[in-house]
């Protein structure tokens, strides 16, 4: 009979019991991982971090702050899909298997079933149809005042305001909704040979099953990953690996049939 901490989603098992101290225990093991390969942590990094900075200089280049500011809204949704190298060198490390560059890149092609594919594109067009769902908002409340023409000065104003209130509700919204889905299916996928609808049922299970762990654990990413960016996204270099790497840790925490 299944314990009543656990709860089946086929093919494997999800905790229901996480506590507080599962997201200290890795969090510590992901620091761990960083610490051992470096390397992994910060090449990652440094692929999201330019990403960022082609995107905030091609932006202001062109004078589009409103464009910059959606963009740094929805860019940490692409987060996950960039750790999932990070992935494979804790699996890799904990199983005691060797650790190199063909290895851990190979990660990102998947099982050869196109399933991590696949989760790429739902990573992105979650970040596209974040951009058409402020746009959207940004119309509603600015009527014709233009994306490039907006100014710092505007959002001051009633409208500005209402805007950020309603703009920052949706957002947080569509950050869980996107969460939900991948905390637990990206490191799956690179775990088991399961499909990714099959994954991603089981990351919404393990949400639901622990929302008082997960849901601060989301916050706690969210800004973590927007601090981080501030400083020209130099904290990323330490963030990401840190994050990606305990992500890691807490689905083999939280997925008993893990392993795999």
């Amino acid at each position: 009979m299944m314990a009543i901490d656990q709860v089946r989603v086929a093919p494997v098992t999800v905790a229901r019991d996480l506590h507080f101290a599962d997201l200290g225990a890795a969090l510590a093991a992901g620091w761990n991982d960083f610490r051992s390969y470096p390397a992994y942590g910060l090449f990652f990094a440094a692929v999201y971090v330019a990403g960022g900075l082609f995107l905030y200089y091609g932006l202001v280049e062109r004078g589009e702050l409103m464009w910059l500011a959606l963009a740094a809204a929805g860019f940490p949704i692409l987060a996950p899909f960039t750790a999932v190298g990070l992935y494979e060198v804790s699996r890799r490390r904990e199983a005691g298997l060797p650790v190199g560059w063909a290895s851990v890149l190979g990660a990102i092609r998947g099982r050869g079933d196109d399933q991590i594919l696949m989760m790429g594109v739902v990573v992105f067009m979650a970040f596209a149809f974040w951009i058409v769902l402020a746009r959207g908002i940004f119309a509603i409340f600015m009527g014709t005042t233009g994306l490039g023409s907006a100014t710092i000065g505007l959002f001051a104003s009633g409208p500005g305001l209402a805007m950020l209130l309603v703009g920052g509700a949706v957002g947080a919204l569509v950050a869980l909704a996107f969460f939900s889905i991948t905390v637990v299916s990206l490191p799956m996928l690179v775990d088991r040979e399961v499909d990714f609808i099959t994954a991603i049922i089981t990351s919404l299970a393990t949400v639901r099953s622990n929302p008082a762990v997960m849901l601060p654990w989301a916050l706690l990413v969210a800004v973590v990953l927007f601090v981080s960016m501030l400083p020209l996204f130099l904290g990323l270099f330490l963030a990401l690996p840190v994050l990606g790497h305990a992500t890691w840790h807490l689905y083999r925490r939280a997925v008993i049939g893990s392993g795999a």
